[in-house]
């Protein structure tokens, strides 16, 4: 039984504003140490690239936390747990700050990233609830509008923030904007009737399905070089290009304005053919990713292709919607793992290119680490097509 969305459609924007806003803190939390590295370096007494356990550890976090507090939540109401998740955030965010050392940091980013993936499942959920079936991809892409968002707004101006009176008060930033975005569920995101038949076991049916297994590892696999990219964006082109500092907040405005690009492209192109607009954005990512190994070589083509790694961001809709399709009656968990992928490839981008530049390769040579996960990514789409056609699984018929 699928939750009742009129209490939401009877003032939806102020209820959208909310979910977004969480949302936006969500986006900045995520994406604003990419612009903080060397300063968290310093103070930490790491290596840049040791920072990048930080964001593997963030990310991890949401692996874990999106599949686990969907099961135990199934029952939960979900403005409920829209305001747990937000909590928690928050505590996590704040603890951040105040880390005594590197590794209480690293495991700190572990349980600020717990509730990222079910909090966006949720909202997802929310959104595509409301609309008709053939604009649930624009439907969630909106949502995603307040991630996006955070890079365009959010993480520039942690950024500049964090560069001019710490990094520390970024984290306490977004703190405060996890408890206000729990406040103001709390007064405008209408309290929703729960599905008396979900249960733990049923949610975790979703992770037994071929179809929600192919989607997943698409995501985990194909987004990663988006990840190891950005990860890694501010070391690349301060030393291998010799852009200023002070340049930073723009760079994360660049690939946020890609990203917002990319996120309504890519919601327009699924609802029009889903299963032809996967595999297009995967060679665009592995095209566009190839180019900025060559681009970072300067600063100005290096902030342009900044911002057409971002439209990658297009990938995120279309397998929302695929997930959703696939999972049958565990909406939750699907509409969660779908952000838990995307950190699964946050961590996993991360980690290769951190090898690759320890290794002693340049920057810049995220750019092909990028290339060879998107290809991946198409060769899984193209596997789970075989298999689908070997041993068919029932699907949505607006999936098809």
């Amino acid at each position: 039984m699928q939750e009742s969305t009129q209490g939401l459609a009877r003032n939806p924007r102020l209820a959208e504003f909310a979910l977004a806003l969480g949302g936006f803190g969500i986006g900045t939390s995520e994406f604003v140490i990419m612009g903080l590295m060397n300063r968290v370096a310093g103070d930490l007494a790491v290596s840049v690239p040791q920072v990048g356990y930080a964001i593997s550890s963030y990310a991890l976090g949401v692996v874990v936390g999106a599949p686990l507090i969907s099961a135990l939540a199934a029952r939960v109401p979900k403005r409920a747990l829209l305001i747990v998740l937000m909590l928690v955030f928050a505590v996590g965010n704040i603890a951040s700050a105040m880390a005594p050392g590197f590794w209480s940091f690293v495991g700190l980013r572990f349980i600020a990233g717990l509730p990222h993936g079910a909090y966006f499942g949720v909202a997802a959920l929310v959104a595509a609830g409301a609309v008709p079936v053939d604009q649930r991809a624009r439907a969630i892409s909106r949502v995603m509008l307040g991630l996006t968002t955070a890079i365009l707004i959010g993480a520039p101006l942690g950024t500049w923030a964090g560069n001019q009176f710490g990094w520390q008060i970024a984290f306490v930033g977004v703190g405060v904007i996890a408890l206000l975005t729990a406040m103001l569920i709390r007064l405008w995101v209408p309290l929703q009737p729960f599905d008396a038949l979900a249960s733990p076991l049923r949610e975790l049916s979703a992770l037994v399905k071929q179809r929600v297994l192919v989607t997943v590892a698409i995501a985990c696999v194909g987004c990663g070089g988006m990840f190891s990219i950005f990860s890694y964006v501010m070391p690349t082109l301060t030393q291998q290009a010799g852009m200023s500092e002070a340049l930073g907040p723009l760079v994360l405005v660049i690939f946020g304005i890609g990203s917002i690009i990319g996120n309504l492209v890519g919601g327009r192109m699924a609802d029009r053919n889903l299963m032809r607009a996967i595999p297009r954005i995967l060679i665009w990512c592995a095209v566009i990713q190839g180019g900025y190994y060559f681009a970072a070589d300067y600063v100005w083509s290096g902030l342009l292709f900044v911002g057409l790694v971002g439209t990658c961001m297009a990938l995120a809709p279309s397998l929302q919607t695929r997930l959703m399709d696939v999972a049958g009656n565990a909406q939750t968990m699907a509409a969660s793992l779908n952000h838990a992928a995307f950190n699964g490839a946050n961590a996993l981008g991360a980690w290769l290119a951190g090898l690759v530049i320890s290794a002693g390769f340049d920057w810049s040579s995220t750019g092909p680490v990028g290339t060879g996960l998107a290809l991946c990514g198409l060769a899984i789409f193209f596997f789970g097509k075989w298999l689908e056609k070997r041993s068919p699984e029932p699907v949505a018929a607006h999936a098809r």
